[in-house]
């Protein structure tokens, strides 16, 4: 008994270390940062990101009944920017300078380790925030002219499937620094902890795509939809998310904990931008 019990709050304090991570909800426990913690706490990273699915899908459900699409979707961009503090936006900005600068391997490394800001790191944000912006906007104009209902409940699959793959990241590429960096407590991550968020994302996805077409209470197993919906997260995170940790990983000799901050701001607006076109064409 005492043993269960001890195993059970290891796990719930590795996912609490994954929302105090991921998030800025608060929580106000105290966690001592192992490696082991970390480790575990990447199985959890598609749950975080299902709540923050959850509260976007919620506030886009508010505020377009209140608002017009436009301000709605500019409200609902700094809601999201919010709930993770800009965590991964200052990973894509750091990113971005080291390795558009063009310069050598060691080099990128050392910029990217800056505290400062530079040209390219603002212009690839202010580029990000915008499409990003655009394709909220096109999503809540689309619910508010009476298209499908079904339209902010893929919005709340899209960070599901995003901090999947950092996970993903984590085990499939080295780690680019010699020195002990926040991304060198992950160096625990193995294809245990791949396979069990990938479980949580499917797990999640298919609550989503049941609440939506459904109704709670009914059968995923038998509604084929729903896996057209999931497969298509799944693979289509696979595929991008591959693409880019390949490219980043070629430039920089591995990934970062930087890196794997772009990749989740850069697969999210990827996955953001599937949606809008399969709504708009196929919905």
């Amino acid at each position: 008994m005492h043993i269960t019990r001890t195993v059970l709050l290891d796990w719930l304090r590795a996912c609490i270390a994954a929302f105090q991570f991921l998030t800025r909800l608060p929580i106000p426990v105290q966690i001592d940062y192992t490696d082991r913690v970390f480790s575990r706490s990447v199985i959890f990273y598609p749950l975080a990101g299902c709540i923050i699915g959850l509260l976007l899908l919620l506030a886009g459900e508010g505020l377009t009944l209140i608002l017009p699409a436009l301000p709605a979707a500019v409200l609902l961009l700094g809601f999201w920017v919010v709930l993770t503090g800009g965590l991964h936006l200052d990973g894509l900005m750091d990113t971005s300078d080291g390795i558009l600068s063009h310069r050598p391997r060691e080099q990128m490394l050392e910029i990217m380790k800056d505290s400062r800001v530079g040209a390219m790191g603002v212009i690839v944000c202010v580029l990000q925030l915008l499409l990003k912006f655009s394709l909220l906007y096109t999503l809540l104009d689309i619910r508010q002219i009476g298209g499908s209902e079904g339209v902010c409940f893929l919005l709340a699959i899209v960070p599901i499937w995003s901090r999947w793959f950092m996970v993903a990241s984590i085990y499939g590429w080295p780690y680019a620094r010699r020195d002990a960096g926040l991304g060198s407590l992950f160096r625990g991550v193995n294809k245990w902890h791949v396979f069990s968020s990938a479980l949580v994302a499917l797990l999640t996805t298919t609550l989503f795509s049941e609440m939506e077409d459904l109704g709670i209470a009914a059968s995923a197993l038998s509604h084929p939809s729903i896996w057209a919906v999931v497969l298509s997260f799944a693979l289509g995170t696979a595929l991008a998310g591959w693409i880019l940790a390949a490219y980043m990983s070629r430039k920089l000799g591995g990934l970062t904990g930087d890196t794997y901050g772009a990749l989740n701001e850069l697969l999210e607006t990827i996955l953001l931008l599937g949606v809008v076109v399969f709504v708009t064409y196929y919905g």
